[in-house]
């Protein structure tokens, strides 16, 4: 089979818009967004998820500031800008460093700042980061006669990297970038632009407190496409794509289409604006016309689930879409004791409805590869379950409720159980129904289910083409007691015209054995 689309350039990995240009890579066009925000000169913030096109869109800011237009032929750009001005501009990328401790940040600090000195020069009394930072900015803005482009590409990735280890190292991180880009307030008078883009806001990095004219675009509608590709994008760049996709899979146009938005869009960063796909699994998807999980893979999110186990943060609020009021985004504290806000502002979790009486939000996973990637990255933190057996597990609980054989579900179930390491079982109550809920949530990949974490609903129900299962759990009372209350709430009502046959299973766990302890069952 040949496929033409691969004829194609995808930029996969490529953060350099002169690169992806000049290589005749296929490119989604964002160049009116730049000129639109490059025409204002106050400094700017844009909050994104990682490998979500914060670099290739500063990097398309730095060319068009340095006035090579030559790079913007037959874009957008083309058609607003008369004048192609060119500024001296400073591009700092955190982005690619290791940061594991004070003195390797300064080095990488300093080792940018030589390398501009050797362009702008240096003034003898210019000791510190910051003022060496500062008299950059003064010389370059004197020596060209204009104000000086500041570009700073995953500000904040210094502290992502200590969140999770040294409270001492975090703290020295945050009074070194505090008065690095606190530099930026000072030299105001010498400056054209400024975009600082990073993952999360924090609160006490003077960059947000020192430079009140910030304006942070994260969750603006009019710029909530700046990053990231939309449904209009994707079919007008990446049709032929899109059909050997369609071609490789055995899918009609249609169906591929839909199955791109399962997988990959879903990602609003606001409210009521449209939603995007996730520019690096769709390049990833058309490389190897394989349906994966590509951005999941890339990073994994450790240090969110220790926020998450520190925060003792219910999981099954979590899976199961929260509520959380607009106050929460508007900063990031590192002592915050809600780790939702930075869920949210890694990716994990975006908008997906709001409240407009209360100014709340509705957050759950943007699509599916963020859904079970999280999920099954999830299990070995809250089990013994290690990642390579999961597809194992799941699989199995999956067909044994397709057989009819429940019987065999939950004598499996009971063994998932028994394999909890010893630290693991002297966990909370709730622990265990966290992880009731992460194995039934994961079958979802595969039959429908639903798992409810509120009253006046079964616990879950798994639907299967032959069968329906109305499970119900009691941790401190009897399988009899279960099946009264499935009765006696009427659980089976929604499922009794359906055809198939429902089957009620009460389930009794023992606080005691830490464990299933009994079962009973009854057909309808």
């Amino acid at each position: 089979m040949v496929y033409n689309a691969q004829l194609r350039k995808l930029p996969i990995g490529i953060q350099t818009f002169e690169k992806i240009r000049e290589g005749n890579y296929l490119y989604v066009d964002k160049t009116e967004f730049v000129w639109k925000i490059a025409s204002a000169a106050i400094p700017y913030f844009l909050s994104r998820p990682r490998r979500f096109g914060k670099s290739l869109l500063l990097s398309t800011f730095e060319a068009y500031f340095e006035g090579k237009k030559e790079l913007f032929t037959g874009l957008a750009i083309e058609q607003l800008e008369t004048e192609w001005k060119k500024f001296p501009v400073l591009h700092l990328d955190l982005n690619a460093e290791k940061y594991d401790s004070l003195e390797r940040l300064h080095n990488i600090l300093g080792r940018q700042l030589t390398l501009w000195e050797l362009q702008y020069g240096k003034g003898a009394d210019e000791i510190t980061l910051s003022g060496r930072f500062s008299g950059i900015i003064r010389r370059a803005s004197e020596q060209a006669g204009c104000g000086v482009v500041v570009l700073i590409d995953e500000y904040d990735k210094p502290l992502l990297q200590a969140l999770d280890g040294d409270d001492e190292l975090l703290e020295d991180y945050r009074k070194t970038l505090k008065a690095f880009y606190g530099v930026l307030k000072s030299v105001d008078r010498y400056l054209r632009f400024v975009f600082i883009t990073g993952v999360t806001k924090f609160s006490q990095v003077s960059v947000f407190s020192d430079l009140n004219q910030l304006n942070d675009i994260s969750m603006k509608p009019q710029y909530a496409t700046l990053c990231g590709i939309t449904e209009q994008e994707l079919v007008d760049v990446f049709t032929p794509e899109l059909q050997c996709l369609a071609e490789a899979n055995g899918l009609i146009w249609e169906e591929t289409l839909q199955r791109m938005k399962s997988m990959y869009d879903g990602y609003h960063f606001c409210e009521f604006a449209k939603g995007v796909f996730n520019p690096f699994s769709v390049l990833n998807v058309f490389d190897g016309y394989k349906f994966d999980n590509y951005w999941f893979q890339t990073g994994t999110p450790t240090f969110l689930v220790h926020i998450l186990q520190k925060t003792k943060y219910d999981l099954r609020t979590l899976l199961n879409g929260i509520e959380a009021p607009s106050s929460v985004f508007s900063e990031y504290r590192v002592d915050s004791n809600n780790p939702i806000p930075l869920i949210y502002q890694s990716g994990y979790l975006t908008i997906k409805g709001f409240n407009e009486r209360f100014r709340s939000y509705l957050l759950e996973f943007p699509n599916d590869e963020v859904r079970y990637g999280f999920i099954n990255f999830l299990v070995p933190f809250y089990t013994g379950v290690i990642n390579d057996d999961q597809g194992f597990y799941i699989g199995k609980f999956v067909n044994e409720l397709e057989s009819g054989d429940y019987d065999a579900f939950l004598t499996r179930l009971q063994a998932f159980f028994a394999d909890f390491p010893y630290e693991l079982n002297e966990q909370t109550e709730r622990h265990y129904q966290v992880v009731f809920y992460l194995v039934f949530k994961l079958m979802g990949q595969f039959t429908q289910v639903e798992v409810q974490s509120a009253r006046g609903r079964a616990d879950a129900v798994v639907k299967t083409p032959q069968y329906i299962y109305v499970f119900e759990f009691k941790l401190h009372d009897t399988a009899e007691a279960a099946l009264k209350q499935i009765d006696e709430k009427d659980y089976l009502i929604p499922y009794q015209t359906d055809g198939r046959e429902v089957i009620k299973l009460g389930v009794e766990f023992s606080a005691e054995k830490r464990n299933i302890n009994r079962w009973l069952t009854v057909m309808s």
